[in-house]
């Protein structure tokens, strides 16, 4: 079905040419996605900005240094904001200001009180948010989510996720050594773990009660590039259980790295079935997983092939067309697209992130006091 109305025009604070998030995975996903344009971009500096316009089509007039400005721009409906997270507050607050619809990157702030301050801005000034959790948006968790609303398992008995960070192992990017750092608030707890949780309570339920251990088991870590160690302040170790509100049972366990067995393991126990959710690494919004099942009778788990009522309308999946994670980025623009044209709100806003925040704290609340939560 094809959109009759004008496209939205976006403008990306963060947006480079050298690589980053911006580049690699909105950019692609908002060209694959009918309904947006490219208008106006941010970076760092005059110069990295010059050079994004030129390799993104862009006049120099559309490309800056300031959010602000960019927000002002009468040709800019949606702005989206790909930076590092201790940079959200200060840029999200003009956007905010201005009246303008904002997308932001998850997490949406360097702590719960950023993430609670930018909601209820948001909200008291009526401006239409949206966090970009997309792992809720993935074809193949919103599939999962119905199999289990449908009944495939059963009532749900218990749940089981093991899952590898990729990062926060024994060697670090130059480029990505912020994460080390836990006062920047993009760690294991918050990033891969923090996406997948999401997806989990969207799938399953919230948490009833949990108790967690958490530690930094690699407290020196090397830079790639350099050879040269860094402190690492993040958990590169996260370990919760608990019960859901539906009654399951769950245990949840991420490391840091990845390991040579598993990097992604998702079973969903049932008193009639069980489904099977396996990849490569622990980035759950980053889509590539394959989802298995068996009920019944049936002794071997089967491939369930994501139905493509799941996928965007012209046939487009994260496979076929749009390689790595901006596949899933994808599904989740489409989705913001039919949420801004019909007023729905499928996609997560900022008092959701907001929400998400505070999970994360009774995770880390549990683990600092040997209590549950």
């Amino acid at each position: 079905m094809k959109h009759t109305a004008a496209p939205l025009g976006v403008g990306i604070v963060g947006l480079s040419a050298d690589g980053g998030w911006g580049g690699r995975g909105h950019l692609p996903a908002l060209r694959a996605v009918e309904g947006y344009e490219l208008r106006a971009l941010t970076a760092s500096t005059p110069d990295s900005a010059r050079k994004a316009a030129a390799a993104f089509g862009l006049p120099e007039s559309a490309a800056g240094t300031d959010a602000a400005a960019l927000a002002a721009r009468d040709d800019v409906d949606l702005v989206v904001i790909a930076v590092r997270v201790p940079h959200h507050r200060e840029l999200i607050l003009p956007v905010l200001r201005a009246g303008k619809t904002v997308l932001s990157e998850w997490p949406l702030g360097n702590g719960t009180a950023e993430a609670e301050e930018l909601a209820a801005y948001a909200a008291e000034a009526g401006v239409r948010t949206a966090a970009g959790l997309q792992a809720r948006s993935a074809p193949v968790v919103r599939y999962l989510r119905d199999l289990v609303a449908d009944g495939f398992v059963g009532e749900v008995l218990s749940t089981t996720l093991v899952g590898s960070g990729g990062g926060w192992g024994p060697v670090v990017a130059e480029r990505t050594a912020y994460v080390a750092d836990r006062a920047n608030g993009a760690t294991l707890l918050t990033v891969p773990f923090g996406h997948t949780l999401d997806a989990l309570t969207m799938v399953l339920s919230g948490f009833a009660t949990l108790t967690a251990t958490t530690a930094t088991r690699r407290p020196r870590v090397r830079i790639a590039e350099t050879g040269a160690e860094l402190p690492m302040t993040a958990e590169d170790q996260i370990a919760v259980t608990g019960r859901l509100e539906s009654g399951a049972v769950a245990s949840l366990h991420y490391r840091g790295g990845s390991s040579r067995g598993t990097n992604l393991l998702w079973e969903i126990n049932g008193t009639e079935g069980d489904l099977v959710l396996t990849g490569d690494s622990g980035h759950l919004q980053f889509g590539q997983v394959e989802l298995r099942g068996a009920r019944g009778d049936q002794r071997d788990l089967r491939p369930l092939p994501v139905p493509g009522e799941y996928l965007l309308p012209d046939g487009l999946d994260d496979l076929a067309a749009l390689e790595g994670p901006a596949g899933v980025v994808a599904h989740a623009y489409h989705q913001l697209r039919a949420d801004l044209r019909d007023g729905t709100s499928v996609v997560p806003d900022f008092a959701h992130a907001a929400a998400h925040h505070r999970l994360l704290d009774r995770i880390t609340r549990a683990a600092e006091t040997g209590t549950a939560q």
